[in-house]
């Protein structure tokens, strides 16, 4: 570990806030002047611009003869994307989830990754299963933005009292002299930063982690994993703090959706032989990050919103996500107490709360329903 390696953790950090500054504001300006709700507009171009580091990784993964890493990368990002992600996105504000996500975007997400999940159970996502996801990417693309297109053209919109904001929700509209090669442009530079910014991050961190022992697998799964989910994180938590909610939340959920179909599918269908799956990622990896999106749908049904509480929870299950990794790698002794404790005790209260929980928001919601029909 030298002091260039945290220099450029430090650098790294600057670019990615700058980037994410950059992109949301430009994304922000874009969906006012092309008639598109935030939400849109995070599904499509933000999710697809932060979904950048995780492409350059996997395609350079799969170049370099590692597609193992690849693999890891895609579904450890999904997992820091949804757990790591919103979970530090809400402590910060409630994330809005919007009718659209519930009943279109959400579903798909847990839709896409229940077929990977089946089609890696060979051992392999060939050229067939790569073409399956890269095709449910590009129809729900087109879909968002049909539907976002008719939404816009809707004399009122269903998700809430007016706010005095624009559609994209960053403030008033676009100021006479913004304009839409403006707008792009700063997505650009903001790409551009993010992309940097992570590489540079990833880079320092993978130095120190090798100078202090840690294998190889625990630096893909955690630190490359992480390290491409940083866009993300960056761009949702700046969403929030310039009150694009929706954008966070559609960020996050793109960014997922074409982890698997662009990111994931495209190599298994350009490679002879497509990707090989480990046997791990199939018993462990691959069903939590199908667990995590699952999750999602009951926290973001009840009140249309990831609330701090839910956010912490989600931030619980990362960390216990990413030890159980490490103590496995490590085959440390903890390894047994920890699983007996994680599998005993924690898992089962975490699923009793957001039962009860739904239960009461779902008791809650349908009294208020009551008694707005009543006479």
């Amino acid at each position: 570990m030298t002091v260039l390696d945290v220099g450029r953790i430090v650098v790294g950090m600057a670019l990615l806030v700058s980037g994410g500054e950059l992109l949301v504001r430009g994304a922000s300006a874009l969906a006012a002047r092309v008639g598109l709700s935030g939400l849109v507009i995070g599904l499509t171009v933000v999710s697809f611009a932060t979904s950048a580091p995780e492409l350059t990784v996997t395609v350079s993964s799969v170049l370099g003869g590692e597609p193992g890493l690849a693999l890891g990368n895609v579904v450890g990002s999904n997992i820091a994307n949804v757990l790591l992600v919103l979970g530090l996105t809400a402590l910060l504000a409630p994330a809005a989830v919007s009718h659209q996500l519930l009943r279109f975007d959400l579903p798909l997400l847990v839709l896409v990754s229940t077929t990977l999940l089946l089609v890696a159970l060979d051992g392999r996502v060939d050229r067939v299963d790569g073409a399956l996801l890269f095709a449910a990417v590009v129809v729900h693309g087109v879909l968002t933005v049909l539907i976002g297109r008719r939404d816009a053209r809707s004399p009122a919109t269903p998700h809430g009292p007016p706010t005095g904001r624009s559609p994209a929700g960053s403030g008033p509209g676009p100021t006479p002299g913004a304009s839409v090669v403006r707008s792009l442009a700063l997505v650009a530079v903001g790409v551009g930063l993010l992309v940097v910014g992570a590489t540079v991050l990833v880079d320092g961190a993978v130095s120190i982690a090798a100078a202090l022992g840690v294998s190889g697998l625990v630096i893909g799964l955690t630190v490359i994993a992480v390290g491409t989910s940083l866009p993300e994180l960056a761009t949702s938590v700046i969403a929030v703090r310039r009150g694009q909610r929706d954008l966070a939340v559609g960020n996050v959920v793109g960014s997922c959706l074409l982890n698997l179909g662009l990111v994931l599918g495209v190599p298994a269908m350009l490679f002879a032989g497509g990707l090989p799956v480990p046997a791990a990622a199939v018993a462990l990896d691959i069903p939590v990050m199908l667990a995590a999106a699952v999750a999602l749908l009951p926290i973001a049904f009840t009140g249309f919103a990831v609330a701090r509480w839910e956010g912490g929870l989600f931030l619980l299950l990362y960390l216990l996500y990413t030890g159980y990794v490490v103590l496995e790698a490590a085959e440390h002794d903890a390894l047994v107490g920890f699983t007996a404790v994680l599998v005993s005790f924690v898992l089962p209260l975490l699923v009793l709360t957001l039962v009860a929980v739904s239960a009461h928001e779902l008791g809650r919601r349908r009294a208020l329903d009551r008694h707005a029909g009543g006479p």
